[in-house]
């Protein structure tokens, strides 16, 4: 990989409040007032839809207030991010080739007919959150259980062992999903939002060949915000002295304490896209290294589905 297409080229002219995510053959952005997705349909065309951004420039008050703010914006981004990956999956899908239901499939259509993909995307998100829980909370916390067997470790010593396993678990995750064809694709297009946005944010012209030459790593990352909430939370369990008598009553608290571990890394994620110094380098340097694994160096058709979705949504000059 050539230096020039993964160092940022000159200096930034602002920082933008753009945002967005990967979704499937595709881009979405979100604005100020307007979102938008850009989908690579099979015809090989771009197909761009937009919509207001829920609140706009009229954000209500707990999405404003610092440390709360986080809580709610990261829910709604949740929420909206999974039904546009939702909707990407079916512009996908042709009429040309359609596929045969099985006999399960055929059932579930005759009893519940248009509720169907509700009741599906309701339980993956279930499973989803069920898988999440297990893995970064209970997970940890028996591996730590079960040494605690052999060997008597500190307080604080099994706070930070747990801690890291977490982050281990995350790492690995992400580096087993990205050996899968679909997903390196879907972190192809991770990178090309990411130099999209740089580009923008270096009052450079939107081009492929532009694009290209930006860093694929940005400190607003998702990325960065997750591993953020798993290393805080090292510190938030050591704080309040959760016990490690009973494994399912410890995992309740650290959901109960979730939204206090959010709303710290929101913070430090909203410092570390605003400002350049070196308190955020170095809260941005280990989401901006994990990044080399959920992105990847995307192709010139995903840069062109980035460029379409980030120019639907760029402001009016001096609301960046």
């Amino acid at each position: 990989m050539s230096k020039d297409r993964t160092s940022v080229i000159g200096e930034e002219k602002f920082k933008s409040k753009i945002g967005g995510q990967a979704v499937i053959e595709g881009v979405m952005m979100r604005g100020i007032e307007i979102a938008s997705m850009a989908n690579r349909l099979p015809s090989g065309e771009i197909d761009l839809e937009t919509w207001p951004v829920r609140g706009g420039k009229n954000t209500p008050w707990y999405r404003k207030v610092p440390f709360i703010r986080g809580i709610f914006n990261f829910g709604i981004s949740l929420v909206d991010g999974y039904k546009c990956l939702m909707r990407s999956a079916d512009k996908q899908m042709t009429e040309d080739s359609p596929e045969e239901m099985s006999k399960f499939e055929k059932w579930l259509d005759d009893k519940l007919g248009d509720k169907v993909m509700p009741i599906i995307s309701g339980l993956s998100v279930i499973l989803g959150l069920g898988l999440a829980i297990f893995l970064f909370m209970m997970l940890p916390t028996w591996i730590l259980k079960l040494v605690g067997n052999f060997v008597e470790l500190p307080f604080i010593v099994k706070n930070i062992i747990e801690g890291f396993i977490k982050i281990g678990i995350f790492i690995g995750y992400t580096a087993l999903t990205g050996l899968m064809g679909d997903m390196r694709r879907l972190y192809e297009y991770h990178g090309a939002e990411h130099k999209s946005i740089a580009c923008y944010e270096h009052g450079e012209e939107l081009t492929v060949e532009n694009v290209q030459k930006h860093c694929r790593f940005h400190p607003r990352c998702g990325t960065s915000f997750v591993f953020l909430v798993l290393f805080i939370s090292i510190f938030v369990t050591t704080i309040f002295k959760l016990s490690w008598e009973n494994v399912f009553l410890r995992v309740l608290c650290k959901l109960a304490l979730l939204p206090v571990v959010m709303g710290i890394a929101y913070e430090l994620i909203r410092l570390a896209g605003k400002y350049d110094n070196i308190f955020t380098k170095i809260v941005s340097a280990p989401g901006l290294w994990i990044q080399r694994i959920t992105t990847k160096e995307p192709k010139p058709d995903e840069i062109e589905c980035a460029i379409a979705a980030l120019k639907a949504v760029i402001p009016e000059e001096g609301e960046q």
